[in-house]
């Protein structure tokens, strides 16, 4: 299938149960959702084509892979081995699971199935369709061919981090912020286990890490950080990273490769996500590890949420239910990541780091690694019904 088969043209005014702004995984199982219920669904998306200006390194974890059906060829091989770098990369601390703890979703044929299981519910979905903005009790949209009011009963935020759904919806908006960039390339193979490799050195990634995911089909190379804290910028420090970036030993880069880039929040769940009018799903809502800064699982977990609350609004007619919906409820099971988070913020220097770093040669420490990287809770805790995504044809 193609993206250009789901573009639904829309008239000079439409009226709809729900106006979903963003086509990431949030909007897009939270549309799929509600159209399954029997709802009105209209999803836009400002991009022309799925498979472009994709943000996300897309790494799913273990938890998001027992409870959810992604289709299996658009992931890369299981990943069980994390090894953690100090700044000088000598002496790393290597973890290995007995299970499979990470896969790498192929990302724009991940988005296209999603959008093919929305458009199987009946999702209407219009690409190169931009939001622009609330005008009283109706909402604007700017198309290809011509400007759209929308009349809905609730609007979704799922607009990503710099939310424009958020901010006309009078609703929290996320101001703790990282910003990252990342190569991305496929590897003629790799005699090593596929491995998730974090280089933890401020003077690369100022308040968070530098990464390399090699799972033996494609290289992940990343930084990212608190921009503030970059004084040559991120492009700089990509440079210098990608130059010695571990787990890539013996392995010839090609020329071109695939650029992302963009901002990460990281201050946890917003505590005003929604409203009589609507809410917010993922990156928007901050639905991101303040620690780890992985958005997937929650996302997911977080639109089967979202789709349950307005599934009741829209039957019962009664935005109180929309109440259920409480980011400051659902922002204590951020409350020990928030707090990691802080303090990793405060380690300023490599020296620091490296001697923060002599914590994780220890049992103590190694433990502690072990449970947050491989660990059995997600975000959040209900248990979700498993949202089917077909492979496409």
């Amino acid at each position: 299938m193609t993206t250009a088969n789901l573009s639904s043209p829309l008239g000079a005014t439409e009226s709809t149960d729900v106006l979903v702004v963003g086509a990431g995984l949030a909007g897009l199982n939270t549309a799929t959702l509600l159209a399954r219920q029997g709802h009105d669904v209209l999803l836009v998306e400002r991009r022309s084509s799925l498979s472009g200006a994709i943000r996300t390194t897309g790494i799913f974890v273990r938890k998001t892979l027992d409870d959810f059906a992604l289709p299996a060829n658009c992931l890369g091989p299981p990943i069980r081995r994390v090894v953690l770098y100090p700044p000088d990369l000598r002496r790393p601390v290597s973890l290995t699971s007995p299970r499979d703890e990470y896969r790498v979703g192929d990302m724009a044929p991940l988005y296209e199935a999603s959008a093919a299981a929305a458009t199987d519910a009946g999702v209407r979905i219009a690409m190169g369709t931009r939001y622009a903005g609330r005008q009283g009790n109706t909402f604007h949209l700017a198309g290809r061919e011509r400007p759209t009011v929308v009349r809905a009963r609730f609007v979704v935020g799922a607009d990503g981090a710099r939310s424009t759904v958020a901010r006309d919806l009078a609703l929290d908006r996320n101001h703790h912020l990282l910003v990252g960039a990342e190569e991305v390339f496929e590897l003629p193979g790799s005699n090593e286990p596929p491995t998730f490799h974090c280089v933890l050195d401020p003077s690369l990634a100022p308040g968070y890490l530098a990464w390399v995911v090699n799972d033996g089909q494609h290289a992940h190379v990343g930084v990212a950080g608190y921009a503030h804290r970059y004084p040559d910028g991120l492009r700089r420090a990509m440079e210098r990273f990608s130059a010695s970036a571990p787990g890539l030993t013996g392995i010839e880069r090609p020329e071109t490769v695939e650029r992302r880039a963009g901002p990460i929040p990281v201050g946890g769940l917003l505590r005003r996500i929604s409203c009589a009018d609507g809410l917010l799903v993922g990156d928007a809502a901050g639905a991101v590890s303040p620690l780890t800064a992985g958005g997937l699982d929650p996302c997911l977990r977080q639109s089967q949420l979202a789709a349950e609350v307005l599934n009741d609004a829209l039957h019962t007619g009664k935005a109180e239910a929309m109440h259920h919906y409480d980011g400051a409820a659902l922002r204590t099971h951020f409350r020990g990541r928030l707090m990691l988070r802080r303090g990793w913020a405060h380690v300023r220097t490599p020296a620091t780091a490296g001697a923060a770093f002599t914590l994780l040669r220890t049992p103590f420490g190694r433990a502690a690694a072990s449970r947050v990287l491989f660990g059995d809770r997600s975000f959040p805790d209900p248990d979700p019904m498993p949202i089917p995504i077909p492979v496409p044809k």
